[in-house]
């Protein structure tokens, strides 16, 4: 928890996250659908052996990618975040997101930021983000921690 998530209300968090939320939960049917399946293909160009494949990904997953890199909620030192949680593995990525708090929103969206950032280069991260569940719970954990704290008392 940093020490611009304790000054800051519940009532801001949820203010502050609830529109990003809202629209990436759009996505949560198609990425709770897709968990363990293959996500790219693969296209070679003509009928050579020695043609480099191109990776063809899923129009969907690139939407939600997109969508991501828009929200401006992208976390470039996301890497500082995971050192703070002690995130070492998937595992623990998977552990912190069901344990999250509201105050925890950066640390579920730097969990997103990993994907995204690392998968710019290594498109096989945004297929391990759908595949292994982080992008899934991690927005199901957001929708959830919103919905909660925005109910009217």
């Amino acid at each position: 928890m940093g020490l611009e998530s304790e000054k800051k209300s519940t009532k801001e968090i949820v203010d502050e996250y609830k529109d990003c939320v809202t629209e990436i939960s759009k996505y949560l049917p198609w990425l709770e659908s897709k968990k363990d399946a293959d996500m790219v293909s693969q296209y070679k160009p003509g009928d050579s052996d020695g043609t480099l494949a191109i990776p063809v990904f899923d129009p969907t997953l690139l939407q939600f990618i997109k969508l991501l890199e828009k929200s401006g909620r992208m976390d470039k030192n996301y890497d500082y975040v995971y050192k703070r949680y002690r995130i070492y593995s998937e595992e623990d990525e998977i552990s912190l997101i069901h344990r999250a708090q509201i105050t925890d929103m950066g640390m579920l969206f730097a969990v997103l930021s990993k994907y995204v950032i690392k998968g710019r280069t290594k498109s096989e991260f945004w297929k391990k983000g759908v595949s292994n569940g982080a992008f899934c719970e991690a927005v199901k954990k957001m929708k959830e921690l919103i919905e909660f704290w925005d109910m009217p008392i």
